[in-house]
């Protein structure tokens, strides 16, 4: 299969590169993966969109590029909605006319977080922010679009060894600062994007995903466990033995442009039953970044 992955500066983007990268897996050999950025194809231009596809054949586009500014997109909804929303409708009725799949991801923002249990995937959706409302018309977008051979994964609380995230952000803070305020009435799950990565990769061999005509599906993919962000920014300055003193503050305490819901954890149960996945635990998935980025030299 020849596979286009766009958002290649991304953390899934680049979380799947170094995965492709790395692997002696006889069926990733087998296929050609080509990845893009702004660079190669403007997202925000039907016209560029268009033309790309026209000069370029692909069997499977994996769409992670995303414009995830959440406080920005509160003032820049048009730049939102062109990547979130308009480039995923291009993309899919492009895939629909050339017979390709597509594996797009979005997020737990599709939610407005007033459920006290996990969300599934067929919970009603009511984003909350405007980043959340663009992402959630790409999904209707593509589910509209394409009745067969769509995926959509909804994530959250991505992070990575790559890219400007709330771990590395914290371990500059927490290192620097003798003293953090981390919001505390907000919970969700962490998402480690090479976890994520490699379950997109373990569904381009899975018999269902290749099947001519696929059911469009949507699944929730996270880890496992929930947590607030004071759990998050905690965990990572204990397992780093970072000098720092964390204090709990509500949302009230942080005012910011774009409301975030108060809770956002995913049900994994549909992705795990259908496809027999083993989903690693939020705290054991950070220690396993952590460590990767100690051995990359990735700390201040």
């Amino acid at each position: 299969m020849r596979i286009l992955v766009t958002g290649k500066n991304g953390q899934v983007g680049q979380s799947i590169q170094n995965i492709v990268n790395k692997t002696s897996k006889t069926y990733l050999k087998n296929h050609e993966f080509i990845f893009v950025g702004r660079d190669e194809l403007d997202l925000s231009n039907a016209a560029s969109i268009q033309a790309y596809f026209k000069k370029n054949k692909f069997d499977v586009a994996i769409n992670c590029a995303a414009y995830t500014n959440v406080e920005q997109a509160e003032v820049d909804e048009n730049d939102a909605s062109l990547i979130n929303h308009m480039a995923v409708k291009e993309i899919a009725t492009i895939a629909k006319k050339k017979n390709m799949k597509l594996i797009h991801i979005s997020t737990d923002f599709v939610f407005d977080g007033n459920k006290s249990q996990p969300y599934i995937e067929t919970d009603t959706t009511s984003p909350i922010n405007v980043y959340g409302k663009t992402k959630l018309a790409g999904e209707y977008s593509a589910i509209s679009i394409m009745k067969y051979n769509a995926i959509i994964f909804r994530s959250s609380w991505i992070y990575s060894e790559f890219g400007n995230n709330f771990v590395n952000t914290i371990i500059k803070n927490a290192t620097l600062k003798g003293h953090l305020d981390i919001i505390s009435d907000q919970f969700g799950t962490p998402t480690y994007a090479n976890d994520l990565a490699q379950t997109i990769i373990n569904i381009l061999a899975e018999d269902k995903f290749n099947m001519p005509e696929m059911p469009s599906e949507i699944y929730h993919y996270s880890n496992e466990g929930e947590c607030t962000w004071f759990d998050f920014a905690k965990e990572i300055v204990d397992i780093l033995q970072i000098d720092c003193n964390l204090s709990r503050i509500t949302s009230d305490d942080y005012p910011q442009l774009a409301k975030r819901p108060n809770y956002s954890v995913l049900s994994k149960k549909k992705i795990s039953d259908e496809f027999d996945l083993n989903i690693n635990y939020w705290n054991d998935s950070l220690k396993r970044c952590l460590k990767n980025l100690k051995l990359s030299n990735k700390f201040l």
